[in-house]
């Protein structure tokens, strides 16, 4: 049988079928995105009641890690893609060897899985990153005492802010990860920055406007953004030839968020990556030409890329599960937020809230900063995620 490119099946064919391995609240939105062009979704995650199961064409619950729970899932698929890096590529790669289209790529997704060698290949590709140090365990961390004060990353595992914490001098040692890791150089930053980029198989590449993360300074989550970034031109081209670079570096195929550091003496340094949809880009369904949701599906299916260019500025409020709250989820003051011009609630369908758990997001749109951060203070104020 003649063979044809993936974009003239999906320009040919009635319907594609797309694999998501993750079931959360990117897979979702995803799927949210994927109906509009006619594409059939089938969702795996180990969780029976995911934020997907009830959007989706199809739902298998499964472990994501499993091989062959991977390899029968992905069988009958033309595309395979993930929203989250936990998964088994062993399973990704056979089923790309068999000529199933898997993006991103099995050997970069191993990569990234591993914040060490996301570092080395910064390192080695000669993208700027903070200078770090390699430990196999809690002792290694006592030969370096000079290189402190530093952040301590697991390579593998960790999340949400799960997994780094700061050594700053040797009283701090005894929290020391007994895992492989890596101590990074303290960077003194300015700003902390993202750049949603995607590039499709015939190398189109094009990058979102750089957002400013405000995180909470406890548990090192993203608290709100804002969008575009408040920064001079000359970084935000900077923080985007980085993003462009690191993609064409992977040949990368897919949807990757970069984040980035500004340090005080105005220096951009890539602090780690995300090969899918990213919280740094919800805020695109409303504010950009293209979301970040459409523009991963155009470049997993070598559709040409949207525009990215942004419509209004707008900023994105998390909306995390309060302290001390853990059961059944309420929403209190949801009818204030609807009833504000320019404000979007995305609620992710959780049915149990914790602590700090991403719940939602709201995103709001005005054309002035001003009025940008008095609706992110009133949405702080007024939304709570309780039980």
């Amino acid at each position: 049988m003649r063979q044809i490119s993936l974009f003239q099946y999906f320009m040919s064919y009635k319907q594609t079928r797309l694999g998501i391995l993750g079931g959360g609240q990117l897979g979702k939105m995803l799927i949210q995105s994927a109906a509009d062009l006619n594409i059939l979704c089938k969702v795996l995650d180990p969780d029976p009641n995911a934020p997907c199961k009830f959007l989706t064409n199809e739902f298998v619950q499964g472990q994501l890690t499993d091989f062959q729970t991977v390899y029968e899932f992905g069988r009958e698929m033309e595309v395979l893609t993930i929203e989250i890096e936990n998964v088994n590529t062993e399973a990704l790669e056979t089923l790309q060897n068999e000529g199933v289209k898997v993006f991103p790529k099995p050997a970069i997704v191993r990569e990234i899985q591993d914040k060490r060698l996301q570092k080395q290949f910064f390192q080695r590709n000669h993208i700027p990153t903070a200078d770090f140090i390699l430990l196999e365990g809690k002792e290694d961390l006592k030969k370096h005492l000079d290189f402190l004060p530093a952040v301590q990353k697991l390579g593998k595992a960790g999340y949400d802010g799960k997994g780094v914490q700061k050594i700053m001098n040797e009283n701090d040692l005894s929290k020391g990860f007994d895992a492989p890791s890596l101590i990074e150089k303290f960077v003194d930053f300015e700003k902390e920055i993202s750049v949603i980029v995607a590039r499709n198989e015939a190398g189109e590449v094009k990058t979102f406007p750089v957002v400013e993360l405000v995180f909470n300074p406890v548990y090192n989550l993203v608290d709100y953004l804002f969008a575009p970034a408040n920064l001079v031109e000359s970084v935000a081209e900077e923080a985007n030839r980085i993003a462009r670079l690191v993609v064409e570096k992977w040949d990368f195929v897919g949807l990757l968020a970069v984040e980035m550091f500004l340090t005080k003496d105005g220096r951009v340094l890539v602090n780690e990556v995300a090969p899918r949809p990213h919280n740094s880009g919800h805020h695109t369904i409303e504010a950009n030409y293209v979301s970040q949701y459409e523009q991963h599906l155009r470049a997993i299916l070598n559709l040409p890329l949207g525009s990215t260019a942004t419509i209004l500025p707008a900023a994105m409020v998390n909306l995390l599960g309060e302290d001390g709250y853990e059961g059944i989820a309420r929403y209190e003051g949801l009818e204030k937020i609807l009833a504000m011009e320019g404000c979007y609630v995305h609620l992710y369908g959780k049915a149990l809230t914790k602590p700090f758990r991403k719940m939602g997001h709201v995103t709001v749109i005005c054309s002035t900063w001003e009025s940008l951060q008095m609706k992110i203070d009133f949405v702080k104020k007024n939304l709570k995620v309780i039980s």
